[in-house]
């Protein structure tokens, strides 16, 4: 598939350049194995990993004052966003608007793996639980 959604030409680089830091640490244990903050590669999203093993188990709810997109790679996940229940399996993604309270569950059976992509710089959260 050959996409032209722009034409490059309308596009002036600003100058910043090419970026790398390590989200985790495969040797690290525990569900929040790492996160990247924006701001260290000049970028306007914060990345995270979360992963555990424990139907049942995840994140207590939270709120971010920016939209979060949650990108399911390994198993099954139930997301409580506000009012809203979301089953989600991996290559899946859910987004969990600013301001709405939101949290996560491993489904099972299996791990739960997902890349957390936060709109903002850096990480802001308050936990509700």
């Amino acid at each position: 598939m050959s996409r032209h959604d722009f034409d490059p030409a309308t596009v002036t680089p600003d100058g910043r350049p090419p970026a790398k830091a390590r989200l985790f640490d495969g040797s690290v244990e525990g569900p929040h194995r790492g996160s990247v903050n924006g701001e260290s590669l000049g970028a306007q999203v914060t990345i995270l990993t979360y992963g555990n093993d424990e139907p049942g188990k995840g994140p207590v709810l939270h709120v971010h004052p920016y939209d979060e997109v949650f990108v399911v790679q390994q198993g099954h996940a139930r997301f409580f966003v506000g009012e809203a229940v979301i089953d989600a399996e991996a290559g899946e993604t859910v987004l969990g608007p600013a301001g709405v309270p939101h949290r996560f569950i491993n489904l099972g059976p299996g791990r739960l793996q997902t890349l957390d992509i936060h709109m903002s710089p850096r990480w802001i959260q308050t936990n509700l639980e």
